[in-house]
């Protein structure tokens, strides 16, 4: 690949990006999530064990165990590391000269140390993701010893950079081959998309529009993801640029497709991010304004020669992708129906040995392609001049090459869970170095939407409340499905975490889900933390002036309205009862004690203790400032600061420029402010002397008869 240097900086932007979001979006949800009245009270996860503080960090990392030292609760030491997060990501964005390996390595161990307490609210594919990302950010970042000057050249940054590929497309690959894998009959029968928009956890108002899709489309839709997924991926590592390319913006459009039709957080704003590693300078504008280099001591004829192969190998590449879609998928063209047909003409355990033998060549793709960057930093490195910086480089390489060997070596172990063949071949170091690592969040396995859900319609649990147990009202919340008549929000990038674990609950029995029983205990106490995951808005919640005396749940199916040219749009949703999915109970319920008993939710709260201490009344009063805003607002807010203060630093740059750029002749008389004459192309000082008493008159130098004179 090219030079590299502005699409480091934009991956390490994007990620800044994604922290803000990251950290952000969960400080709004902690008082209610983790703390002491919250669902999940965090103080269960660090019990005071009187092991020395190294011991506990080794067992848990998390910086949570220092804040007794601190003088904080739990719950405040993780709305502190938030703040931090938030503060940390902010400089990233708006300090070039910041954004560092040292603050990428801060935001990295803030994240796995609220990771390490969150529980069921905090382990989504998305939080191990973002935390493997931003751990190859620590290696991609520069180190600014001096901030006020640039870094130096880097030459591994193609080691490293070379990791962030390695990573998507693991990330691809995997999600692709798990839903084949899963013998899932809607993916065999290109079906899911049929089901998917109406059941995913949180679906946007556009997923309804997609919905009414023809069935055709549909199915032509799933057989294009998997050729996204699972064959455009081997594309990441191809060595010609138009190649990667393609792989890039084909990866791009199925990413901006799932943004605008579900509501993922932050998923595939980081999936985005993370195919930027298929990209180099050239592709970016200014990067255009650069002339291409090109060797001058090869000949024309060769130089054609070499554009013809390449042209010819990636022609090549594109019909054998048209045609084996258009094969393995069964596509024809009905002109009677006016639709296309399409099916999956192999068999589930033909494509089970076609992955005995690609898991492998991807494997090997990777050593060889790793190694070639290895190989070429080395080079680039051993050609600096001067031995002290030759030196230095060399080192450079030697430390990053090992790291990233290691890196890769270790990513095996998850990468190779899709096929147990693989996996089994893998020798004993490697699985002890994964083990060592683990605890880190360093790697991860990957594999979305392994079945599809809601065939039969979508799940949903709706809550009731009653003051007498006879008349039940519905409590809504903000974001998952409930009102028939309310449009599917826009939440991303923030995500409800508490919205998306009630989809999940919905799937099985409320046993399954413990804090379920939690959050229906808090909602009977009146909770306002728990109250403000449901609805910011405590007008809009139905029991805001007194707890309900009864609560229930019941499930019922969800389907998206079918929209017909002679009807009216009135409903989004319809639904059908199911049945009951939590019984009704009150306070002093024997069923509900007995829950909590069994899940640990019974031990005593301790006593909330007086705020005199600085940093606890500075936590308190952002708190205060924040709770009236939802987190999509306060997200939003934060982006559109860093948008402002980002232009306002372009504005002044571009001011002080101009003051420092002023004509000569605007200049007073009489005062040589630049220290005497021009400056020649060298740098030195041109200095002009000129006779007394022999300046010319403009008038004289005009005249007719001096003009002629000097022709």
């Amino acid at each position: 690949m090219g030079e590299m240097g502005a699409v480091r900086g934009a991956f390490l932007y994007g990620v800044a990006a994604i922290y803000l979001c990251a950290f952000a979006s969960l400080y709004m949800q902690i008082p209610g999530l983790y703390g002491k009245e919250g669902i999940l009270p965090v103080r269960r996860m660090l019990p005071f064990t009187g092991k020395p503080l190294l011991d506990q960090l080794t067992e848990s990392p998390t910086l949570l165990w220092l804040c007794p030292w601190l003088g904080l609760d739990t719950e405040q030491g993780m709305e502190l590391i938030c703040l931090l997060g938030v503060g940390l990501s902010i400089i990233a964005l708006v300090a070039k000269p910041l954004r560092d390996c040292f603050i990428f390595a801060c935001l990295w161990f803030l994240y796995l140390s609220l990771y390490q307490v969150g529980q069921v609210f905090l382990y989504f594919q998305w939080d191990s993701l973002l935390l493997e990302t931003g751990f190859l950010a620590i290696l991609v970042a520069p180190l600014h010893l001096q901030k006020w000057r640039a870094a130096p050249p880097r030459h591994h940054d193609g080691i490293t950079f070379w990791l962030v590929r390695w990573l998507f497309f693991r990330l691809m690959f995997a999600s692709g081959v798990v839903k084949l894998t899963s013998r899932c009959p809607t993916w065999w029968g290109l079906t899911a998309l049929t089901y998917h928009y109406e059941t995913q956890c949180i679906p946007t108002a556009a997923s309804w529009f997609a919905h009414q899709l023809p069935s055709w489309l549909h199915k032509l839709s799933v057989a294009i993801v998997f050729v996204l997924e699972i064959v455009v991926p081997l594309l990441f590592f191809a060595p010609t640029r138009r190649l990667r390319l393609f792989a890039f913006y084909t990866q791009v459009l199925l990413q901006a497709l799932i943004i605008i039709t579900g509501n993922y957080n932050f998923f595939n704003l980081l999936s985005i991010v993370l195919a930027f590693s298929l990209l180099d300078d050239q592709h970016f504008h200014y990067g255009f304004r650069q002339s291409k280099k090109q060797n001058p001591a090869s000949p024309g004829w060769l130089r054609t020669l070499q554009a013809l192969i390449i042209s010819l190998t990636e022609l090549a590449v594109f019909v054998t992708l048209v045609y084996g879609t258009i094969h393995y998928f069964g596509l024809s063209i009905n002109w009677e129906k006016r639709m296309i047909e399409s099916k999956i003409v192999f068999t589930f355990h033909e494509f089970t040995r076609w992955l005995k033998i690609v898991t492998p060549f991807t494997i090997w793709i990777g050593v060889l392609s790793l190694s070639w960057e290895i190989l070429g930093s080395l080079l680039s490195s051993l050609m600096v001049r001067g031995f002290i910086s030759k030196l230095w480089a060399t080192t450079q390489w030697a430390v990053f090459a090992a790291a990233a060997a290691a890196m890769f070596a270790v990513s095996l172990v998850p990468y190779t869970f899709i096929e147990y063949e693989a996996s089994s071949n893998l020798r004993p170091e490697v699985r002890q170095m994964y083990d060592l690592v683990d605890r880190y969040q360093l790697v991860n396995s990957y594999g979305l939407f392994r079945r599809m859900t809601g065939v039969g319609g979508r799940p949903e649990v709706v809550v009731e409340g009653s003051y007498d147990g006879q008349r039940w009202t519905e409590i809504e919340f903000m974001y998952k499905p409930g009102n028939l008549s309310v449009a599917p929000p826009l939440v991303a990038p923030h995500q409800p975490r508490l919205d998306w674990q009630m989809w999940f609950a919905a799937l099985g029995d409320h046993k399954h889900s413990p804090w379920f029983t939690s959050f229906i205990h808090r909602l009977l106490q009146g909770k306002k933390n728990v109250i403000r995951l449901v609805q910011v808005d405590e007008t809009k919640y139905v029991f805001s002036n007194k707890p309900p005396t009864y609560i229930r749940a019941q499930l019922y199916k969800y389907w998206y309205t079918i929209h017909r040219t002679d009807s009216t749009l009135n409903d989004w949703w319809i639904r059908e009862h199911v049945g009951e999915f939590f019984p009704s109970v009150t306070l002093g319920d024997p069923n509900l004690e007995s829950l909590l008993r069994e899940h640990g939710f019974k031990d005593k709260v301790p006593p909330k203790r007086a705020v005199k201490d600085v940093l606890p009344s500075i936590l308190k009063l952002t708190r205060e400032q924040v709770e009236p805003y939802s987190g999509v607002q306060v997200i939003w807010g934060l982006y559109f600061a860093v948008l402002f203060i980002s232009l306002f630093k372009v504005v002044t740059n571009r001011k002080a420029k101009g003051s420092q750029s002023k004509p000569d002749w605007k200049r007073p008389e009489g005062k040589d402010v630049s220290g005497g004459g021009e400056v020649d192309a060298d740098g030195r000082r041109k200095e002009f002397r000129r006779p007394e008493g022999k300046v010319r008159l403009p008038t004289e130098e005009q005249s007719p008869e001096n003009v002629r004179r000097r022709k």
